[in-house]
């Protein structure tokens, strides 16, 4: 059995998000993907919430907020979310760890509101409540309709405290991390049903690193899933693996990946064809726009996503600064021309790149291997084999020309840098975050772009919008994307042409000094009345969590106002299971800030020996659990898989920290005059030094993994400058604790060109027409796109898929295609003929039973005989008869008459039809002429262990190419098919060599089963 179901994402007009639910046999439940829109609003994850309790595992495929960006506020506001055990790749984990940092940095509204249902349930209104209400919605009458939910009311001005950028790091390390074509048999949540033998593989889906198509197989189910792939190419993103991944140059699909029972495939992208020359032409397209915009002095502003697309679009630019500065004067415009990278956690995004490079095309590891004068095969230097540099100079010759180590781009992580940078005329590059428009650098880059008529605001992603009828009403909020994108494709106020640098004529369109208008979302403090409100949403949390009886799960919901978790620990040895809840809750409340949250003595409870002064006693009597205990909570330590993290300074020798001492007095005496200081920083730049341990002494055991991300990459000068700035911004604006959404009307008149070229690497008309046809599923379910492009495809589909097996589009058995919307149930189980037959005893005892796996297989041939009511008694079968006659006369009373008044004449398990063996005068003229078949599937790692546990040697040389004895070789192709090669001379020889041809032959077939014609 397969039903899917999708909860987001499917001929959906305006979101991007996806999730899906596919439920297996044996009631398994399988979430893919934890998207969402720029919207950010919590209606769409309520089916989600739904189904939570019952899922078993959770897969992720990209790294972008279409796939991602409810995973932090899942993890954080669903109770049980966090027990379901989630796969993903390697980059994939880390990406979406700086993504969604990045975003709950940057969007207010990522926060989410409170909810209106905790503060109108029972018990929640008080007097002092009313008034507060009435207050805040009179407040909020001058906020927009339409912002932050389905009305301004005074429950949806209030925000949630949003996961902090320790949770984030924390909710990600419990992603379980896979590799590419690994077949893996995941855990199951502990409410799920077992999972019986389900496997999971992940294959390379292009598009963004570590991007992935999932194979699903359990029991007759192969399902494929496949969203937002890319077969193409890039300059750091591999193709797609369906013909066998990056350099294969196959005709057919891979045999994991061809005909599966059902494939789940994207169909964004599928109205529209790609730019002809493809890549190369895609960015000289790219390169003719900013040349042209350069050329006037302006400025060039590109939208782009935080973590996954901002790599090919970095790496472009960045190599195309590198040829400005090698070449003549026709580049001349690059080479004066400022590149700018800008983004919170944009230093973190390239670092984790860096080391990333397997993950992506394979020009870019023989990029970084050239750089580095490095040998794949030895691991040693070309030019000194020996590994030891010849000095200073050519390390500097070296370094600074891997892929991802910028000589042009310079990042920008501080918002007045960034200001900085946009004051100056000079022409400039920018790529800023995020490609919506309404969050993160983007929007501020483009107050100060927008206005200059030689700028450009140059898009790479389409913001496509399903058209509405005349009394239909848009329900979606548009973003700034949206609204500049309408503007391109209306081209109302005209469209400049130019020539590009092959004669080709590009088109930007121009914005005619129109007005934008928007509404802007800051954080600020809460009023007393709202705090009030506030108040009852905590108790009732509070309430809610004291009495309720679920498994002993960590509620991660009450910790909106933890401000520090990172000493909590969640422990699987607890007494009971409702303790373990409260002492989850009281820890999260220990380390909160009392006066912040305004939480009175009563609430604070046994935490007051920690949170009031001079308060050194606490009445225990007739208190349970953690209220008669002292609260303290052992710091969990922290490590990854090698172990716990070692720190290089708490191992120093006394003459070397006063060496580091001495250095730090004589930089804080070197210090430029008129430099900013805080009262508190000792160390050069306004840092202190991680050897100080002040702050350690302070907070032992702690260890902050987003500021050691981003000070292991801050520099002297600039970098100095901008952290400077950023504390000063920080202690100016931002504040902890409760906040609250407040609207101001904004408005930009927009003068800059607009311009659009196409990098968002999806599949497109030509590649989706192409390979569904070649990887031949039973069932197509197409989801992720508009309503117009998923039935034009479903369309086309159809006749091809008709086309291929031969058969008439209006047959029968003609592929079954699926176009779901939104909560759709679709059953996409596997077609199957099943009959109940009966073996007789004397063909059961001739079956040989071959073994693969789990699986048994045999072959017979044997005649089908009618049921037997009255089957004959063997000799051996007759001290059996007397029993029979006893149980029928003592069952023969409680049988029942049927409808028309006659007795059943034979019991249900009497009916099925009989298998038995052919008569000696039938089974010669039955035998079967046709040739043997192979059942099951040899990898050739299995293979090689096997060999090297007989005593062969066996070593694998060249890509799927097995070498045993230096004789025999196995090779596996792409469809499957094992081929076998031996020298000419251990053929012919009797020795060793025909022995290992034999052997390899034996081992082969016992790993198979041979189910033979005859």
């Amino acid at each position: 059995m397969f039903t899917f179901t999708p909860l987001l994402g499917a001929q959906s007009s305006s979101s991007k998000a996806s999730q899906s639910i596919l439920e297996l046999d044996g009631g398994i439940k399988i979430l893919v993907d934890v998207g969402w829109d720029d919207t950010f609003d919590p209606l769409d994850l309520q089916e989600l919430e739904k189904h939570v309790p019952t899922l078993s595992l959770i897969l992720l495929t990209h790294a972008t907020p279409a796939h991602i960006g409810a995973f932090a506020h899942c993890c954080k506001t669903f109770p049980l979310f966090t027990q379901i055990p989630v796969y993903a790749t390697s980059p994939v984990i880390a990406l979406g760890r700086t993504l969604l940092q990045d975003l709950y940095a940057s969007s207010p509204l990522a926060a989410t509101f409170l909810p209106k249902a905790s503060i109108s349930e029972p018990g929640a209104s008080t007097s002092a409540a009313s008034a507060a209400a009435s207050a805040a919605a009179s407040a909020a009458a001058s906020a927009p309709e339409g912002e932050g939910g389905a009305d301004a009311s005074h429950s949806g001005r209030i925000l949630l405290q949003p996961p902090t950028a320790e949770e984030i790091a924390r909710y990600f390390s419990l992603i379980h991390p896979l590799k590419y074509s690994q077949p893996h048999q995941p855990l199951p949540s502990p409410f799920s049903p077992p999972l019986n033998g389900l496997t999971l593989t992940a294959y390379n889906a292009g598009h963004t690193v570590g991007g992935t198509i999932w194979h699903i197989q359990h029991g007759m189910e192969s399902i494929v899933y496949a969203v937002d792939w890319n077969q193409a190419r890039e300059s750091v993103m591999a193709g797609a693996a369906w013909f066998g991944g990056s350099g294969a140059s196959g005709t057919e699909v891979i045999e994991q990946l061809r005909k599966p029972t059902a494939l789940v495939c994207s169909t964004r992208g599928g109205d529209k064809f790609a730019l002809p020359g493809g890549r190369k032409k895609r960015d000289d397209l790219l390169l003719d726009m900013i040349r042209s915009t350069l050329a006037k002095g302006g400025t060039v502003l590109i939208p782009t996503d935080t973590s996954a697309r901002v790599l090919e679009l970095a790496y472009a630019l960045e190599h195309a600064w590198r040829d400005a500065a090698g070449t003549g004067q026709e580049d001349n415009v690059l080479k004066e021309a400022g590149l700018y990278l800008a983004g919170r956690k944009a230093n973190t995004t390239m670092r984790l790149a860096r080391s990333m490079l397997e993950w992506m095309d394979e020009n870019i590891v023989r990029e970084f291997e050239a750089a580095e004068g490095v040998d794949a095969a030895t691991g040693q230097s070309r030019a000194n084999p020996g590994g030891q540099r010849s000095g200073q100079n050519q390390g500097k010759e070296e370094k600074g020309t891997g892929p991802f180590t910028f000589k042009h781009l310079k990042i920008v992580e501080r918002k007045k840098k960034l200001e900085k940078i946009l004051n100056n005329q000079a022409p400039k590059v920018i790529l800023a975050s995020d490609t919506s428009l309404d969050w993160g650098f983007a929007k501020e880059s483009l107050r100060l772009v927008a206005g200059g008529p030689n700028n450009l605001l140059l898009l790479t992603e389409s913001f496509h919008k399903e058209r509405l009828a005349d009394n239909q009403e848009d329900p979606y909020r548009k973003t700034l994307g949206n609204m500049i994108w309408e503007w391109y494709e209306e081209r109302k106020d005209g469209v400049a042409l130019e020539k590009s640098s092959d004669g080709e004529m590009i088109e930007q369109v121009h914005s005619g000094g129109r007005e934008l208008s928007w509404s802007d979302v800051h954080r600020a403090p809460l009023d007393p009345g709202d705090q009030l409100l506030y108040q009852q949403y905590l108790a009732t949390k509070r309430q809610l969590q004291d009495t309720s009886q679920a498994r002993g799960q960590e509620n991660l919901d009450n910790a909106a106002d933890a401000l520090d978790d990172r000493s909590s620990s969640t422990s699987e040895d607890s007494e009971t299971e409702q303790q373990g809840r409260v002492l989850n809750f009281s820890t999260s409340l220990a380390h909160s800030n009392r006066n912040k949250l305004g939480l009175s003595d009563e609430d604070l409870g046994v935490n007051i020996l920690l949170r009031r002064k001079n308060v050194f006693d606490w009445d225990v009597r007739g208190k349970k659990g953690r209220e008669r205990m002292f609260p303290y909570v052992a710091p969990r330590k922290k490590g990854d898989e090698y172990g716990e993290f070692i720190r290089p300074e708490e191992y120093l020798r006394a003459e070397e920290r006063e060496e580091i001492d001495m250095q730090q007095r004589r930089s804080d005496s070197q210090t430029k005059l008129g430099q900013k200081r805080r009262w508190d920083e000792t160390g050069p730049a306004g840092r202190r030094l991680s050897s100080s341990g002040a702050k350690r002494q302070q907070f032992p055991g702690k260890k902050d993994a987003s500021t050691a991300d981003d000070m292991s990459l801050t520099e002297d000068g600039e970098g100095a400058d901008a952290a400077l700035e950023s504390e000063d911004e920080a202690d100016s604006q931002t504040f902890e604790g409760p906040a609250k959404a407040v609207y101001q009307k904004a408005s930009l008149t927009i003068n800059a060109r607009i311009a659009f070229v196409d990098f968002t690497g999806l599949h497109d008309k030509r590649s989706l027409e192409m390979l569904i046809p070649l990887i031949q599923p039973r069932k197509l379910i197409l989801v992720g796109g508009m309503k117009e492009e998923t039935t034009a495809l479903a369309t086309e589909c159809k006749k091809l898929l008709a086309a291929k097996a031969g058969v008439d589009v209006s047959a029968a058995d003609s592929a079954v295609i699926y176009t779901p919307v939104i909560g759709e149930v679709i059953d996409a189980s596997v077609d199957t003929n099943a009959w109940m037959v009966k073996l007789s005893n004397s063909l059961v005892r001739r079956l040989k039973w071959q073994h693969v796996r789990s699986l048994g297989v045999v072959t017979l041939t044997a005649q089908l005989r009618g049921p037997e009511l009255n089957p004959p008694e063997d000799a051996a079968d007759s001290p059996s008869k007397k029993q029979k006659l006893l149980q029928e006369e003592t069952s023969s009373p409680a049988t029942a008459p049927t409808v028309d008044g006659t007795k059943p004449t034979a019991d249900k398990s009497d009916v099925y039809p009989v298998l038995d063996i052919l008569p000696a005068n039938m089974a010669a003229g039955t035998r079967s002429m046709t040739r043997p078949l192979h059942v099951g599937d040899l990898r050739l790692a299995d293979l090689r262990k096997i060999m090297q546990g007989a005593g062969h040697t066996a070593e694998f040389r060249g890509e799927g190419t097995l070498l045993i004895d230096r004789m025999v070789a196995v090779r596996k192709s792409g469809t499957g098919k094992i081929e076998i090669e031996a020298t000419a001379q251990s053929a012919a020889a009797v020795g060793r060599g025909a022995g290992s041809f034999l052997d390899v032959k034996r081992k082969i077939y016992e790993g198979l089963a041979v189910v033979a014609g005859n």
